[in-house]
């Protein structure tokens, strides 16, 4: 924000004041990102005006997240920012809300003196309520602490984040893993699967909206439907079968007790995307152990290679972590080699954060930041020349596409040179957010967002993303 703008003047409260402007901060994940839309639609529901802008806004909310110690990092940097635009007379007030709060609670409020609510995970109607009351100039608990966590029933209206091509649908909440690493049991409590009406009712309503891919999420999806005597494969066959123009991608399987019942509807239902998304953290035997992940090196690979055996032409996408308690030279090397072997394009890799009330915080911690980090830059130097060649071999072929933006042309003006219009799509093979993307270069005034289309992909560019025209005889829909 440029320093020369001056600071707000607090709007009259009263009847005739304008509505509150709002503008929310999202941190984290994409399950995060479905409680930052909850968020936006409570606002909405309170008569805030939500803005896009933060320096539009009276009140800004933080949704944080506390997965590992970048996030916090990342969290942490944000409320510092709102607060100093708030010392400055350019803010009313700060909120914080979501991941963060959740796991450090009321010592935040320590911490953050001038923030005026602290918010918990809840359904946030009390948030903004609270909110609302802020931005007229009331004032009311500093801290809101949530009800209990959330059960089985549906989740209210969302005010989407994401273009109207895809939108997340959370499937469950929590999770009964006790991996070394992961905060996430205590931040989100032991795994609750929601009701399949539930779930089936949010899809209902964003296929009527419009939205032609639900990418199911949780943070264990193969773990839905346990609790309540059912398995993951009825509830992804239900929503395939819905009707409408859909598809349905599955994200955050664990590769331990994998529902095979979706082998069938990965490969022969037309509406079940092949793709999967199978966080594996690593390949060394000794270091899964060492993460209390179940099983083996050996019954990963096996796994892996019975769904590529099984689901010819499915897409695996992974995330492993690097730096471990105990990992050595040999083990990172024996991941690298496998992501090779395993034409793994499609990766995330992280270093090991110790995190407090993890068991993994309590052992000795023998690798270096600078050696995770090598490692990690191994494993993507890997990962990257599978991803060059795989997208390279695209060249020349013909591949159905997802719009997810659609940017129009401009003529030539004093302001700069023409720009021809253009269309960011996603294929099967990649999910919105952490995959790749085709741009397709010089559409026609017909194509929109969430249709799809068939592409000629006619080169690669430097970060392997595909770029392509749409083909003469493309029939959009």
């Amino acid at each position: 924000m440029p320093q020369s703008k001056q600071p707000r003047r607090r709007r009259a409260s009263g009847a005739t004041a304008e509505p509150t402007r709002v503008a929310l901060v999202h941190l984290g994940c994409a399950r995060n990102l479905i409680d930052s839309e909850l968020i936006l639609a409570r606002l909405a529901e309170e008569g805030v005006m939500v803005t896009g802008d933060p320096d539009d806004a009276d009140v800004v909310v933080v949704n944080t997240c506390s997965f590992i110690g970048p996030a916090r990092e990342e969290s942490d940097g944000a409320i510092r920012e709102q607060l100093r635009r708030k010392s400055a007379g350019r803010l009313d007030g700060v909120v914080v809300a979501g991941c963060l709060v959740q796991r450090y609670r009321r010592d935040l409020v320590r911490r953050y003196p001038d923030v005026d609510v602290f918010a918990e995970i809840s359904d946030y109607s009390q948030l903004a309520k609270h909110v609302a009351a802020l931005g007229r100039g009331g004032r009311g608990p500093a801290y809101l602490e949530a009800p209990g966590l959330r059960g089985g029933e549906r989740e209210d209206a969302r005010m989407l984040a994401t273009p109207g091509s895809y939108a997340y649908l959370r499937i469950s909440h929590g999770c009964d893993h006790q991996c070394s690493f992961c905060a996430i049991p205590g931040i989100r409590g032991a795994h609750r699967s929601k009701r399949p009406e539930s779930v089936l009712a949010e899809a209902r309503e964003l296929i009527a909206i419009g939205v032609k891919e639900l990418v199911l999420v949780a943070e264990d999806s193969t773990a839905w439907g346990r609790d309540i005597g059912a398995e993951l494969p009825d509830l992804v066959r239900a929503l395939a079968d819905l009707d409408g123009d859909h598809r349905v991608r599955i994200m955050y399987a664990y590769p331990n007790r994998f529902p095979w019942g979706l082998v069938p509807l990965l490969r022969d239902h037309s509406r079940v995307v092949p793709y999967l998304d199978i966080p594996i953290q690593h390949i060394a035997t000794n270091v899964l152990r060492a993460m209390r992940r179940n099983g083996s090196g050996d019954q990963v690979r096996r796994t892996l290679e019975r769904l590529r055996d099984e689901v010819p032409g499915i897409t695996l996408r992974t995330t492993v972590l690097m730096g471990f308690s105990g990992e050595t030279d040999a083990d990172a090397a024996e991941l690298a080699a496998f992501v090779e072997e395993f034409q793994l394009g499609r990766l995330g890799a992280f270093t090991y954060s110790p995190e407090e009330g993890t068991h993994g915080f309590g052992m000795p911690h023998d690798v270096p930041p600078q050696v995770a980090e090598a490692r990690r830059d191994a494993v993507l130097a890997a990962r990257d020349r599978v991803l060059r060649a795989t997208q390279a071999a695209l060249v020349g072929q013909r591949l159905e596409v997802l719009v997810d933006e659609v940017h129009p042309g401009r003529p030539a003006d004093r302001r700069g040179p023409a720009s021809a219009a253009y269309a960011v799509a996603r294929t099967a093979m990649d999910a919105p957010e952490v995959d790749l993307v085709v741009q397709l270069e010089g559409i026609g005034p017909a194509v929109a967002v969430g249709q799809r289309l068939l592409a000629e992909v006619h080169a690669i560019d430097d970060e392997s993303n595909l770029v392509a025209r749409e083909a003469a005889e493309a029939k959009t829909r």
